[in-house]
């Protein structure tokens, strides 16, 4: 199986493991979808957080109003009376006024806190360092620890309008987001390798050979975004090393410099011809005007 290290530009994504014999138009299509599905598990994960810190989402009409505008127009938080966490709710005001504030309490937090950093570590660029490679499977499996730690604490469910209901049910909108310009359709995906774009209407092993032990560094792309930068010959790590060690080389060539005294030279036991006058008898002879 060859080894695919995926970056997004110049950062590290994930591994995957593809046959030298993959068609490249499903090779492409699977590294789009997993790339994709990380990126769902971070928004979700993201959105869960505030759940457990705010409960849920209050309706869209009610988003960014204060207690007495809400008053003042008679709104009604319905699916608020309904969606009752586990064990009852604690209020916490959410500031920024998009959730209702009737956070779970701190039992159900728990719950969802820590489901999400299980969620959080199967999708991990840390899974790069460890040698693992990430699969649709695994993807699959973040995203039902997170809803069915959300059906435990709240089994009635959540508002249709709550983004993370949207998520589960795949009917988020991300237009206009940060988020949306984030996500890659699998059409539209391309990868490339040694500054060369892998054709879908070719293999892998086209361009990698019949080597099934091969590693290889590919990135991934939107169709016309142009090719991506190549990678750096040696690595950020590697460039601090090596400009730390010309630093150290340049302080100990200063200090070296400082201690270049050659007056030490005058001295009587740096003459080398001390001991020769000596056997001759002209040892401190000193010549003066009479």
């Amino acid at each position: 199986m060859v080894l695919l290290h995926v970056k997004r530009g110049d950062e590290s994504q994930f591994l995957l493991q593809a046959p030298g014999s993959a068609e490249l138009e499903e090779l492409t299509a699977q590294v789009a979808r997993v790339y994709n599905g990380r990126l769902k598990v971070q928004r979700l994960c993201s959105e869960m957080e505030e759940l457990a810190e705010h409960g849920i989402f209050l309706p869209p009409n009610m988003q960014g109003l204060t207690d007495e505008q809400i008053e003042e127009l008679k709104l009604k938080d319905e699916w608020g009376e309904k969606c009752i966490p586990s064990g009852g709710s604690v209020f916490k005001k959410d500031d920024i006024g998009r959730r209702n504030g009737q956070a779970p309490n701190e039992k159900m937090k728990q719950v969802l806190k820590k489901t999400i950093e299980e969620a959080k570590a199967i999708i991990s660029k840390k899974q790069v360092e460890a040698s693992v490679c990430v699969t649709m499977e695994m993807v699959k499996d973040a995203l039902d620890q997170l809803r069915g730690a959300v059906m435990i604490v709240y089994p009635m469910g959540l508002p249709p309008y709550d983004p993370i209901r949207m998520e589960f049910e795949n009917k988020e909108d991300l237009s206009g987001t940060q988020a949306g310009l984030s996500v890659i359709k699998e059409s539209e995906a391309q990868l490339w390798w040694a500054a060369k774009e892998l054709r879908r209407t070719k293999t892998l092993s086209d361009y990698v050979g019949k080597n099934e032990k091969t590693k290889i560094i590919v990135k991934l792309q939107q169709r016309g975004q142009g090719a991506p930068a190549r990678e750096p010959i040696i690595s950020s790590e590697e460039q601090k090393q090596l400009m730390l060690y010309y630093h150290r080389r340049q302080e100990e060539l200063k200090k070296l410099e400082e201690n270049d005294d050659d007056t030490c030279l005058n001295s009587p036991w740096a003459d080398n011809t001390a001991l020769k006058r000596q056997f001759h008898g002209v040892k401190d002879i000193k010549w003066r005007p009479r």
